[in-house]
């Protein structure tokens, strides 16, 4: 557990006192359930931009473009396929999904200019500077 987490309380709350008891120790209850599943979501999206990173790198290697067009939008549908089956409003995991695919773009883009030295102003070798 890191310095950031292991100063976080779990019963903050600006309702303390104000409600019953009972009501409170619920209320504590589902927002527990509720950090775990935010930790979860927080590691799981650490892997998977792990493997993004690795996509990128072989991108950069190969001059391959950052984005995929045809792929994002298969995954977009998939995503909204999902969040249907699961009730999850599709337009928001749509949303999510887009925020994650930009990231990911930005992220393999600084790959490729560090490893291909498009940051410094210097054409990539072999392109003759197109």
């Amino acid at each position: 557990m890191s310095e950031e987490t292991r100063g976080f309380d779990p019963e903050a709350s600006s309702l303390a006192g104000s409600v019953r008891p009972e009501v409170m120790a619920e209320l504590l209850s589902v927002r527990s359930s509720i950090d775990n599943i935010d930790a979860t979501l927080v590691y799981l999206l650490a892997e998977r931009f792990k493997a993004t990173q690795r996509v990128g790198h072989l991108k950069a290697e190969h001059r391959l473009p950052a984005g995929d067009p045809a792929r994002e939008a298969a995954q977009i549908a998939r995503l909204r396929a999902l969040a249907a089956e699961a009730h999850l409003d599709p337009a928001f995991a749509e949303k999510f999904l887009n925020f994650i695919i930009s990231e990911v773009i930005r992220h393999h883009q600084a790959i490729s200019e560090t490893r291909n030295g498009e940051a410094s102003g210097r054409a990539p070798e072999g392109t003759g500077g197109a």
